[in-house]
């Protein structure tokens, strides 16, 4: 079984922004919230959230990087790109529609 793929964001101050820092797998949300604050706790972070994958709505998918087309048919898949934050991973993972 896959498990599914969780967006991590945070900050280090009230005033400042969530930023994307990473992903987790996890079968549920409250594991998703361990595993993130285990994995990015190097950092004194003031806040930080979980996102499912799934739950990502881009406005233009013709523009986003967390969806591709598939074999030109209408079908769409998530997938994790190169992020822009200081943490993330460059590697690719596709999800399951």
């Amino acid at each position: 079984m896959i498990e599914p793929v969780f967006e991590v964001f945070a900050r280090k101050g009230r005033g400042e922004p969530l930023r994307h820092i990473g992903f987790v797998n996890a079968m549920t949300g409250d594991l998703a919230r361990v595993y993130a604050w285990k994995t990015y706790d190097e950092q004194n972070w003031d806040e930080m959230c979980v996102v499912p994958r799934s739950a990502i709505l881009p406005v233009d998918p013709d523009e986003s990087q967390f969806v591709t087309r598939m074999g030109g048919h209408a079908e769409q898949a998530l997938v994790h790109t190169k992020a822009t934050a200081s943490y993330g991973g460059a590697e690719v993972v596709k999800e399951n529609a």
